[in-house]
């Protein structure tokens, strides 16, 4: 596969994952907002979102909802807000045209369309989670008509792996932020109805985690039993290990559609970061100090997407030649 192809491909899957995470998330603070019925928005909540997604407040601190979702949503002076990551996602599907179906064009290219014709007069005073809404069944829709219209190739598996990698650093970045403002100092008790409840449950929805750990776990929401899930649950597609367990297949299946080997820096930092989200535990996460350990799986991930890149898309000619 052309280098070109695999960036474009990789990149297309990670704005369009940014993108859903970052609707996903103004959703629920929303809702949450709603939920707790306060006359004033929660500054805090949002300076964490803010954090999370590495969108820098506006001059002058945060002022009303209205401002912050427009930043975060239809603001195209920032390249993490909504409307400028479909765009670029649009953009490196374009570049590929060729590569992928025309059912993945047409969904991207109409997701596209719907969020550029739409602003944030039009939605708030209307029903402004249905636009939330709109992207991110938009997002899950192409996901489906990926798997379901294109070829399992290499090609496929770069998205993959931008999917999964872009999912790993969200839940990281996230995750260290809330766990900052809600330390894990708490035992295994249920969290009562108070605002440390509504913290909690607004961390599971973030993740659309709520109904899958009350299945696994109890309805009780504890801290420790959250973080853990998160973490470390293999078969939970928000969680950790699931994303690092999904990068290591696709860079698997990436070597073996090239003829390469196995013993390469990619396959074995990958391999180290899937074995470790595999055999730690939340109380070892908690020894080591939880924003050093989520520090570390990002300082993992970025140093996985540098292997990625040097072997696959900035290489140089004499090196694949020989």
């Amino acid at each position: 596969m052309l280098s070109r192809v695999a960036d474009n491909l990789y990149w297309m899957s990670r704005y369009l994952e940014r993108a859903e995470h970052t609707a996903r998330l103004v959703d629920v603070q929303l809702n949450l907002s709603l939920d707790q019925a306060r006359k004033t928005p929660p500054i805090a909540r949002w300076e964490r979102l803010m954090e999370g997604l590495h969108i820098p407040l506006p001059e002058g601190g945060i002022k009303d909802e209205y401002t912050m979702v427009q930043r975060l949503a239809f603001d195209t002076v920032h390249a993490n807000s909504i409307v400028s990551c479909i765009a670029a996602a649009r953009e490196n599907a374009r570049q590929v045209r060729e590569r992928i179906s025309s059912e993945m064009w047409l969904q991207l290219n109409t997701l596209y369309l719907e969020v550029r014709r739409t602003s944030l007069d039009r939605i708030w005073n209307a029903q402004p989670h249905e636009f939330f809404g709109v992207v991110k069944n938009g997002a899950h829709l192409f996901q489906g008509i990926t798997d379901s219209t294109m070829v399992h190739d290499e090609g496929w598996y770069f998205i993959q792996f931008g999917r999964f990698i872009e999912r790993a650093l969200a839940i990281a970045n996230l995750l260290d932020v809330h766990l900052k403002a809600l330390p894990l100092d708490e035992q295994e008790i249920p969290i009562s109805m108070n605002d440390s409840y509504f913290e909690w449950l607004g961390i599971l929805k973030c993740f659309t985690a709520f109904e899958a750990y009350c299945k696994v776990c109890n309805a009780d929401l504890r801290p420790r039993q959250i973080t853990e899930f998160l973490l470390f649950n293999a078969e939970f597609p928000h969680g950790l290990r699931f994303c690092a367990e999904a990068m290591h297949a696709a860079l698997q299946s990436i070597a073996e559609a090239a003829n390469a080997s196995k013993n390469t820096r990619v396959y074995r930092l990958s391999g180290r970061m899937r074995s470790a989200l595999s055999f730690d535990t939340v109380d070892d996460v908690i020894a080591r100090g939880t924003h050093e350990y989520l520090e570390e799986v990002r300082r993992q991930c970025i140093q996985l997407h540098d292997a990625v890149y040097e072997a696959h898309v900035t290489y140089q000619v004499e090196s694949a030649l020989s």
